[in-house]
């Protein structure tokens, strides 16, 4: 018998800042042992640039990513959603549970400021990835 894999949802309005911060570091911590999935219910058109230097910072290249708009496949697939800064902006999805963290948005803010925001979901990833009973590499 093989376990199923988490699937977690990462959710802003933009996903171009906190959201694919939190899928990166979910991919790297959890590798196969959690599927990620990473959307905004508004995408912008690119990634914030400090939130890519930042992450580059720690190692993770997420100069590659695009921001995606959020389906009702990708939430039904989910076993978690985490919202980030979404209030009413993001959809719900009944059956499913979700987590709403509290984060400062990027969008304007200087590198040393992503910075906290990073290390920030870097804690709160860790912590669910433990909730979730997924190892960390």
């Amino acid at each position: 018998m093989t376990p199923t894999r988490p699937v977690i949802l990462f959710l802003c309005v933009h996903n171009a800042g906190r959201s694919q911060m939190a899928a990166a570091y979910a991919r790297a911590l959890g590798a196969n042992r959690v599927e990620v999935l990473s959307a905004g219910s508004d995408p912008s058109a690119t990634l914030n640039p400090a939130v890519v230097a930042a992450m580059s910072e720690v190692g993770l290249d997420i100069s590659g990513e695009q921001p995606t708009v959020i389906t009702d496949e990708m939430a039904q697939r989910a076993d978690v959603v985490v919202t980030m800064g979404c209030g009413d902006a993001c959809p719900f999805y009944p059956g499913k549970q979700y987590l709403d963290w509290e984060l400062l948005d990027p969008a304007g803010q200087d590198v040393a400021t992503v910075r906290a925001i990073r290390d920030d979901i870097e804690q709160r990833v860790r912590s669910l990835l433990d909730e979730l009973h997924v190892d960390i590499i």
